[in-house]
């Protein structure tokens, strides 16, 4: 007998409603849609039967790792087994040997091998699975809450097919609460049972996306909560928060209290208060806030309210989010707090604002011509005189020759006007150096065109 054994018995006392209420068929599988979706590859491997080459499940915990391999149990026509890494070794592994050979032999039937928590086998347990991989023995299926590329060996990843899986959205994790509500046989739908919307969407906010937390916490309200005087017993928001041990705050993605803490955050960041910084940021995260929405606030604001005062702001905002997609929940929460704190206390400026002074320019003035010296002298040098009279600032000292950039119609116009933070204040003295050199260039030279000829501008 094994975690997978066929046909599926009815539900037992006992059993835990998050075990009761997996999926057995891919129709109703829930989440997953990029690699399970209509057309997808692993979803048309698994509905014909033909998943041949060895896969590696690799995703959060309740995202559906061993969901999906009771699915494919139920669909193939291959003997299937079933090992945990945490319980079962080499001795275990080799009885299965033994039968894969023998189905093999006898029946010339193939033989499907799930290894739950994968990343839990060392190095010699998981070299064991590499020469029956290799010769057909089995089709392996390893599932692992563990980055594969580091938990898994080499050889064992370059012979299978990686899938991630992530964790589900809260709306996902509401649908399967609400079956294992309607559900007659797996779940609670032949008892009195009554859920307030709000302690469902709190549940679902709560679980972090994880169904396995989510129903954990469904399965706790309904039993520890006595029925009423109709024998019904109710959910309510209060007995949500007490089963999943969170208390809810008053926090709508799609309301005020959304916009405000978020304001409230930016505006903290942008003010230099690391301490008020954190108290939102925790605020936003224990509602159930997507940290991926902090995230891209973070970078607007390190490029619209740091920028060059500390052009590292905007490269340590980058690597947060990228360092969060990779690591998750919840150690993930240490690069956003790194990113906040960094760009709290950094020096600031808005000068890339300089932006939106000349687009506002372009739409007042329309378009004018590019200055000869300027535009391209590739194709029309030696005809109409493109690019004739540029002067290559690497020939010059300092790597800078003052010269006219702007259409003639602009010349004095200044957009930008760093600010005399951090990094950009020694931009400041050198932009001023440079202004003053272009601006008695052009006082001496007041037509471009026929400034004397330089060096050809490399293309």
């Amino acid at each position: 007998m094994t975690l997978f054994d066929l046909p599926r018995p009815a539900a037992k006392d006992g059993e835990p409603l998050a075990a009761r209420m997996r999926q057995a068929k891919l129709e109703d599988f829930v989440g997953q849609q990029a690699i399970l979706g209509p057309g997808r590859l692993l979803r048309r491997a698994i509905e014909a039967d033909r998943l041949f080459s060895s896969i590696i499940l690799w995703g959060p915990p309740g995202s559906g790792k061993t969901t999906l391999a009771r699915i494919i149990a139920g669909q193939t026509r291959s003997a299937f087994e079933s090992l945990s890494a945490v319980l079962a070794g080499l001795p275990e592994l080799r009885q299965v040997i033994l039968r894969a050979r023998e189905r093999r032999r006898s029946l010339s039937q193939r033989t499907i091998l799930f290894v739950d928590e994968v990343h839990r086998w060392n190095k010699v347990q998981q070299d064991g699975l590499l020469p029956l991989v290799e010769d057909g023995t089995f089709v392996f299926i390893g599932a692992t809450t563990e980055n594969p590329f580091f938990e898994v060996i080499g050889p064992l990843v370059s012979r299978s097919r990686i899938f991630e899986l992530h964790a589900l959205s809260e709306e996902e994790i509401l649908l399967l609460l609400e079956r294992a509500l309607a559900d007659r046989e797996r779940g609670y739908g032949g008892r009195p049972v009554e859920a307030e919307a709000a302690a469902l969407q709190h549940l679902a906010r709560l679980a972090g996306g994880d169904a396995r937390n989510a129903l954990n916490a469904l399965e706790l309200a309904v039993e520890s909560t006595p029925p009423d005087a109709n024998g019904t017993v109710r959910i309510d928001l209060t007995v949500a928060q007490e089963s999943i041990q969170r208390r809810a705050l008053l926090y709508d993605r799609d309301g005020d209290a959304h916009y405000d803490t978020i304001s409230a955050f930016i505006k903290s960041v942008r003010g230099g208060d690391p301490d008020a910084a954190l108290y939102w940021l925790a605020r936003m995260l224990h509602a159930g806030e997507d940290p991926r929405f902090i995230l891209r606030r973070l970078l607007i604001l390190a490029g619209e309210d740091i920028g060059l005062a500390d052009p590292q702001g905007l490269v340590v905002a980058v690597a947060a989010s990228q360092a969060f997609d990779y690591v998750g929940l919840p150690e993930g929460i240490y690069p956003i707090v790194e990113a906040t704190l960094y760009l709290a206390t950094a020096p600031k400026s808005n000068s890339a604002g300089a932006f939106f002074a000349a687009r506002e320019t372009l739409q007042a003035q329309g378009i004018t011509d590019v200055p000869r010296h300027l535009q391209d002298s590739s194709r029309d040098a030696q005809a109409l005189g493109h690019g004739q009279g540029y002067l290559y600032p690497h020939d010059h000292a300092g790597h800078h020759v003052g010269q006219q950039y702007l259409p003639t119609a602009l010349l004095g116009h200044r957009f930008y006007e760093p600010s005399p933070e951090g990094y950009e204040a020694g931009v400041r003295e050198r932009l001023e150096r440079w202004r003053a050199a272009q601006a008695k260039a052009v006082a001496e030279n007041p037509p471009p065109a026929e400034s004397g000829p330089s060096r050809t501008e490399p293309q």
